[in-house]
């Protein structure tokens, strides 16, 4: 079973004090970028994997989703989404994406946002989401950007001008990284990006969309404090089509 970190005390609480935990999706700076690779949201059946607190899931509904599905491995996490709507075209479930197996053909978008990193053999679930979708629908995600997982730590530092660098820590050696983000211990995989979008051509799928995403001006200029995600991409936000 994959490490269920989020339902550990420390790790729960620490998760819900993020500003993208308090506000939703409007919490998460990128999540204009996100919107622009979604299709019209109307009519179609949608699954979330790694779905937290439920905000997409919630908000595909909003726009107009028939039946939304959300998985996540964490109790504490669904409770709190199961507590914020009670609709018939909602459904939870806990769920360790590691086993997951979806019915064929029974989705037009699946969606993910900063999950996949915690998944070990991102290949089969790229096959199983594939099989998943419908002919034509998408698949949208977004993941730690790998050249950040290999940065994490120890974290920027400062050269002899004065001048922040994130040094990169064995990029190509791929596999199972440890790091201490709100608890100790969490286990992540590191995978470059070339082996993620491999393992989605592998599957079937076509690529649409790669964004290595950063700040716009006008977010700096909200939030001096995002200026450094200029340095290094953070994130990485995938548009693919079966």
């Amino acid at each position: 079973m994959a490490q269920n970190i989020y339902d550990t005390a420390a790790f729960f609480d620490g998760y819900s004090r993020l500003r993208r935990s308090t506000e939703g999706l409007d919490g998460a700076a990128e999540w204009p970028a996100i919107q622009e690779l979604l299709p019209d949201m109307r009519g179609r059946r949608v699954v979330d994997l790694g779905c937290g607190f439920g905000w997409f899931v919630r908000w595909a509904r909003a726009q107009g989703a028939t039946h939304v599905q959300g998985f996540d491995l964490s109790e504490n996490m669904l409770a709190r989404a199961r507590a914020e709507m009670s609709d018939a075209g909602v459904e939870y479930a806990i769920a360790d994406l590691e086993q997951l197996e979806l019915p064929e053909a029974s989705f037009d978008l699946a969606y993910s946002s900063l999950t996949f990193h915690y998944i070990v053999d991102l290949a089969r679930m790229a096959r199983m989401v594939f099989r998943a979708l419908r002919p034509g629908s998408h698949f949208v995600f977004t993941i730690e950007h790998p050249i950040y997982m290999a940065s994490a730590q120890p974290g920027w530092i400062l050269t002899e001008d004065g001048r922040k660098t994130w040094p990169i820590d064995g990029y190509s050696r791929e596999g199972q990284r440890v790091t201490d983000w709100l608890a100790k211990g969490v286990v992540k995989q590191h995978r470059t990006m070339g082996t993620t979008i491999n393992a989605l051509l592998a599957a079937g799928f076509a690529l649409r969309n790669v964004t290595e995403w950063h700040p716009t001006a006008e977010q700096i200029a909200a939030t001096p404090a995002w200026d450094e995600e200029m340095d290094r991409p953070m994130i990485l936000i995938i548009s693919a089509q079966r």
